[in-house]
Order: C-alpha cells, then sequence, then structure tokens
C-alpha cells in the first residue's frame, strides 16, 4: 500500500501522530500498512511497559492512514475498536503494528492490527473498524 501522499500530509501537520513518535511506511500489498513506534517517554506508563492507550491509539491511526491510502478523495474516521493486549514491550523497544484490511465495503473498512515488539512477539491484537465518506 502507497501511503506517500497521507504521510506527506501527517509530517506536515505535526499532530497526535508525531506528538508520539509514529513512523508509517508504505507496503508492496495493496491491502496491509505498517508502522513504527518507540516504547519511550510519550508512550510508556510509569512502570516502564507500552501503555495500553499509545497501543491502541497506534493500531487506529494506522487503520485511518491505510483507509486515507484507499479512499483519498474520502474522509475516514474511526467507529469502532476492539484491543486485546496480550504481552507487553518495555521501555527502550520498538513495536511494530501490521494491518491487514478483512473487510472494503462503500462505506466501512475493517482493519486487523498486529502489533510486535522487536522480538517478534506479540503485544496487542487489534480489530479497527473505519466509517468512509465522501469529503
Amino acid at each position: 500500500m502507497d501511503i506517500s501522499k497521507i504521510k506527506t500530509l501527517i509530517d506536515e501537520s505535526k499532530g497526535f501522530e508525531t506528538l508520539l513518535g509514529m513512523e508509517f511506511l508504505s507496503t508492496p500489498e495493496d491491502d496491509t500498512c505498517l508502522a513504527r513506534m518507540a516504547v519511550d517517554k510519550r508512550t510508556a506508563q510509569p512502570f516502564g511497559f507500552l501503555s495500553g492507550g499509545a497501543s491502541v491509539a497506534l493500531a487506529e491511526t494506522l487503520a485511518g492512514v491505510a483507509s486515507c491510502s484507499l479512499c483519498p478523495d474520502s474522509i475516514c474516521v474511526g467507529m469502532n475498536i476492539s484491543a486485546n493486549h496480550v504481552s507487553s514491550a518495555r521501555f527502550g523497544d520498538t513495536v511494530t503494528a501490521k494491518g491487514r484490511l478483512l473487510h472494503r465495503g462503500k462505506s466501512t473498512h475493517v482493519w486487523q492490527i498486529d502489533i510486535v515488539s522487536s522480538s517478534g512477539s506479540l503485544i496487542s491484537s487489534v480489530s479497527v473498524t473505519n466509517h468512509v465518506r465522501p469529503k
């Protein structure tokens, strides 16, 4: 999935994604997307582990970037998220989120986002449903 157009918009806005240090990457497949994020003072909870809220933010944002990349003339917003945190990532690690498109309808996209540690351990599994509407 080519995310270059939406990535430029994100880089220029210097918003939420920038504050948390999210990095979005294009993939060769049209139905997958990738992002990385460091576990640091912006994303860790006081005990030194990746915050579940930061994980969910990464997953929802990645799904939004992906839906916007698939539908550049639309507005794509999250309407449902379900997350399971099954392990933890420690301060200093970098997590990678990989999203897979499960459903592409006229007005909804459903994404499965798996977040893994640098060692490949599953940290969180997140399902995101986006509403897609014309601008």
